[in-house]
């Protein structure tokens, strides 16, 4: 059921490259990939944000440099395979989203990029929407998305 469109805002893709709460589904998400149940998405900006997220998790002493360095280039070298296997769609960050955002920044007081992950949600018709942020979970859920958060 490839037509199943699932987006991963960043903190659910992290939880797929550093076990914490949450691994399991993310995981779960990943092989349905990989057997083909479903498409997933996220935006390109994600790609930044989940290298800055695992530098964080060295910096606090989460992870160590060995770890990082592998959880940063794990994550790369998946996201280059699923798009070579046309599972993954890659929506890029263009000036109609970033503008469309703007109101859900006024809206809701949240940030940019958080706007960013629900608008590109949006723009594909994601069925599914997977974050551990829970104010970005509810915000998206109000915003008429089918929300999941990854605790």
């Amino acid at each position: 059921m490839k037509d199943s469109i699932t987006y991963l805002d960043p903190s659910g893709i992290v939880k797929r490259y550093v076990e914490e709460p949450g691994t399991k589904t993310v995981r779960d998400v990943y092989l349905k990939v990989y057997s083909g149940e479903l498409t997933v998405t996220f935006s390109s900006w994600n790609i930044g944000e989940v290298i800055g997220a695992f530098d964080k998790a060295g910096l606090r002493g989460i992870l160590s440099r060995e770890s990082y360095l592998n959880a940063k280039n794990r994550f790369l070298m998946e996201t280059r395979r699923l798009m070579k296997l046309g599972v993954l769609r890659l929506i890029p960050v263009r000036l109609k989203l970033l503008t469309e955002s703007w109101s859900l920044v006024e809206r809701y007081r949240m940030y940019q990029a958080d706007a960013l992950q629900i608008v590109s949600a949006k723009t594909v018709n994601a069925n599914q929407f997977f974050t551990a942020d829970k104010m970005v979970y509810e915000v998206a859920g109000t915003e008429g998305l089918n929300s999941v958060l990854v605790t």
